[in-house]
């Protein structure tokens, strides 16, 4: 996941020194917010002057067409207009270069993207726009696994709140990009800053609930209704690889995956028609409490002497409340 330094966020220190001490740590792109001041566009080109990072320009009007002539002269590698601000959808003109995304806030539904499917990307504003150094409000992760599932091959940033754990479960969300304010600058140095975005060890404050898949988007089968067909179609319907099993109940009596599946039918290669569905099922996964936290996450995959790349997330009764994969890990990597 790339890091993009919101270089107005820097109060102490003049836009020379910031842009240096962030080329020095290398950082992955300049987050530039731009509250419909034109002036903003200054700026850009002494950023031009001083380095070549990817500038990721963020702009705030009602009027974005008042930008256009600008874009075309300064042109930027990101650009994304607000969308609560807009009198009027966006006509973007062709000769306008790079990457195009929209911004919405957490109120807003992801379902406005609709509009823009030719853009490249969302931003998900997680606090207040303009309001420096608020909370990430956890609505958003929900928010993120809607867009992710509606429009698989879009880019997804975010922007507001993310500190080194909201950071870490981000990038397992499979966030292309994070940007990052008062939490950069106001660590005791911006390389500890980004050492702590991007560190798999961090301090825990999110609990699995607020960040896992709920059961309500999880493949699981009852085991009333299990039989090869239906765990084949939940396992396939799901895209994850796996399916849960549950009791009538809803309490996890197990998993099956795509290597189970395997396993058996090779066990059963030459009387597949006696092949039981019930010898199909893992009735030990490692699964963790949706009251653990992020860390205790991490500490559980560590000791595990197999990779993990799902959990079942169970209530203290054992009942199943979700699950939490990592399927998107590596590409909020990238």
């Amino acid at each position: 996941m790339k890091i993009s330094a919101s270089i107005y966020s820097d109060k102490s220190r003049s836009l020379e020194e910031t842009i240096a001490d962030l080329v020095e740590h290398q950082v992955d792109l300049l987050h530039v917010d731009c509250n419909d001041d034109l002036g903003v566009f200054d700026d850009i080109l002494k950023i031009r002057e001083l380095c070549d990072l990817p500038v990721d320009l963020h702009i705030i009007t009602e009027e974005p067409e008042k930008y256009y002539e600008l874009l075309e002269k300064v042109p930027v590698e990101y650009v994304t207009f607000q969308y609560e601000q807009l009198k009027n959808p966006i006509v973007l003109p062709q000769s306008i270069t790079g990457k195009k995304g929209i911004a919405v806030t957490t109120p807003t539904s992801v379902t406005v993207f609709d509009e823009y499917r030719d853009f490249d990307f969302i931003l998900i504003m997680a606090t207040i726009p303009g309001q420096s150094g608020g909370k990430f409000d956890t609505y958003n992760f929900s928010k993120i696994r809607e867009f992710r599932k509606r429009y698989p091959t879009k880019s997804i940033h975010v922007d507001g709140g993310v500190n080194g754990e909201v950071s870490f479960i981000l990038r397992n969300m499979g966030v292309t990009s994070a940007v990052s304010g008062s939490y950069l600058f106001n660590a005791s140095s911006v390389g500890n800053a980004l050492m702590n975005l991007t560190k798999r060890e961090i301090e825990s404050h999110f609990q699995i609930k607020d960040f896992m898949v709920p059961l309500t988007e999880a493949p699981y089968i009852r085991n009333s209704e299990l039989s090869l067909r239906s765990v084949l179609e939940s396992i396939e319907n799901g895209k994850l690889g796996f399916t849960l099993v549950l009791d009538d109940r809803g309490k996890l009596t197990g998993l099956i995956s795509n290597a189970d599946i395997r396993k058996g039918l090779l066990k059963n290669i030459e009387h597949i028609e006696e092949m039981k569905v019930e010898e199909l099922i893992n009735t030990n996964p490692t699964y963790i409490s949706e009251d653990a936290t992020v860390l205790e996450m991490l500490r559980l995959i560590k000791r595990s002497s197999f990779p993990i790349t799902y959990l079942p997330v169970l209530k203290n009764n054992g009942i199943a409340s979700g699950i939490v994969t990592f399927v998107n890990l590596i590409k909020g990597e990238l």
